[in-house]
C-alpha cells in the first residue's frame, strides 16, 4: 500500500461499549464505516475498580467478599457490552477486547490498533465506566469522531472543514482524507476579524488548492465573526450546506488533572450538533 492509498483509507476503527443507547448508536455509526470502507471494527469493553468500594455498608460484607463482587459485576457489565457490539455491529469485521480498567486509559492504549476512534460526547457514568473523548482526543495521537446524542448514521455528502492556520487544522485534515475524498462537497471554512480577512482567504485557497491536487471537490468559505461566534457560525454553515460533519483541530492543555480546551473545541466536544471529527 502506497502513502497517499494509506492516508485516504480507513482500515481499522476503534469503538468503545457499554451497554446502553448511547453505545448502540456509535456502534451503528462505527459499523457503517467499517463496512463502508471494508475496514476492521474493533469493539473495547472496558470498565475499572473502584478502589474506594472496599466494603458494603448495608450487609457488612468483609472487604475480600465486596471487592469479589464487585469483579464478578464488571465482568458481567463487559460480557453485556460483548453481546451488545455483536448485536449493533452485525456484518461487520468485528474483533471484540475487554479489559477492566479505566474507559478512557484503555481506549487511549487501544488506539494504537485503529485509524480512528468513534465516541460519544462525556457522559455522567463517571471515570469508571465511561470514557472521556477529550481525554482522548489528547492523549491517544489518533483522530476522534463525535457522534452526537440520537445520530445513527454518518453521510458526509457535505463537510465542513473549520480552517485555523495551526499545527491541529493541518493535522485534522491530513486525518479526515478519507471523508474528504468521499464527499461530494468539501467546505473550507474560517471565520476571522475583518482586518484579517486578505491573508485568511489566501491560506484557505492555499488548502483548497492541496486538496483538489489529492481529488477533493474542495471549495474555500471565508467570513468575517468574532472568536466568540466561531461555533454558531460553523453550525449555520453546515446547516445552509446539509453538512452532516465539522472537522477541527482541537487546541487544549493539561490543567492538573484534567484538560482546558478554547472554546470551540469544548463546544465541539462535549455540545457536538453534528458530528465531528477532532485531531490535536
Amino acid at each position: 500500500m502506497t502513502q497517499t492509498q494509506s492516508a485516504s483509507t480507513l482500515t481499522s476503527l476503534l469503538v468503545h461499549v457499554e451497554p446502553g443507547i448511547a453505545s448502540t448508536h456509535r456502534v451503528e455509526v462505527a459499523a457503517r464505516l467499517a463496512r463502508q470502507h471494508n475496514a476492521r471494527l474493533i469493539g473495547l469493553g472496558a470498565e475499572a475498580f473502584d478502589p474506594g468500594l472496599t466494603v458494603d455498608p448495608f450487609f457488612g460484607y468483609a472487604a475480600a467478599e465486596w471487592v469479589t463482587l464487585v469483579q464478578e459485576q464488571i465482568a458481567n457489565d463487559l460480557k453485556n457490552a460483548e453481546a451488545a457490539f455483536t448485536r449493533d455491529a452485525a456484518g461487520a469485521d468485528i474483533e471484540w477486547r475487554s479489559v477492566q480498567d479505566y474507559p478512557s486509559r484503555a481506549l487511549a492504549r487501544s488506539a494504537r490498533a485503529a485509524d480512528i476512534v468513534v465516541m460519544s460526547p462525556k457522559s455522567s457514568a463517571g471515570a469508571i465506566r465511561s470514557a472521556d473523548p477529550a481525554e482522548i482526543v489528547m492523549t491517544s495521537g489518533r483522530p476522534v469522531l463525535i457522534v452526537p446524542p440520537n445520530a445513527s448514521h454518518l453521510h458526509a455528502r457535505c463537510v465542513v472543514v473549520a480552517w485555523k492556520d495551526t499545527r491541529e487544522s493541518r493535522r485534522a485534515v491530513a486525518d479526515a482524507m478519507p471523508f474528504l475524498l468521499a464527499a461530494e462537497d468539501v467546505i473550507v471554512q474560517a471565520i476571522c476579524e475583518e482586518n484579517a480577512l486578505e491573508a485568511v482567504a489566501f491560506q484557505t485557497e492555499d488548502v483548497v488548492a492541496q486538496l483538489v491536487r489529492h481529488g477533493v471537490k474542495a471549495r474555500a468559505n471565508v467570513t468575517k465573526g468574532h472568536a466568540d461566534s466561531v461555533t454558531l457560525e460553523l453550525q449555520k454553515v453546515a446547516e445552509a450546506n446539509q453538512a452532516d460533519l465539522i472537522v477541527a483541530g482541537a487546541y487544549g492543555h493539561s490543567r492538573t488533572s484534567e484538560w482546558a480546551f478554547g472554546g470551540v473545541t469544548d463546544d465541539l466536544l462535549h455540545r457536538p450538533s453534528t458530528f465531528v471529527l477532532l485531531s490535536h
